[in-house]
């Protein structure tokens, strides 16, 4: 299923180009056009959903075939062993601005101290 409005959909069609790093039958990795990091691709499944909770509810075998896809994109790179963060954002305010579900793996360098120990936490 596509949105054919969606920028995603668009890539996995092939209408728009992206600069692909990793692909399976079902999934797709490319990089980030903002990167927030040395490395910074986005993983989305080819079909659509809205965010990470509509394809849990909807499609929880696809947030599988991502979390794969990540994991042998990671062994195959020096990612896995270098470590690596995945984000998702659900919702404008969360700063989600592509609304086909899609995740951030962010990697190559030493990350902000975001769960760090380091950082007051606010949670009481």
């Amino acid at each position: 299923m596509f949105e054919e409005d969606c920028l995603f959909c668009k890539i996995v069609r092939g209408e728009i180009p992206a600069k692909k790093v990793f692909e399976t039958k079902d999934v797709i990795a490319f990089n980030d056009i903002y990167p927030q990091a040395v490395e910074h691709y986005l993983f989305i499944h080819r079909e659509h959903t809205k965010n990470a909770n509509s394809m849990v509810a909807q499609k929880p075998e696809h947030l599988t075939a991502i979390f794969k896809a990540i994991r042998e994109f990671t062994q195959q790179t020096y990612l896995e062993t270098s470590g690596f963060r995945v984000v998702t954002n659900i919702g404008a305010n969360a700063g989600q601005t592509v609304f086909h579900t899609h995740f951030h793996v962010l990697g190559g360098e030493k990350l902000g101290t975001f769960g760090s120990n380091s950082t007051k936490s606010s949670i009481h």
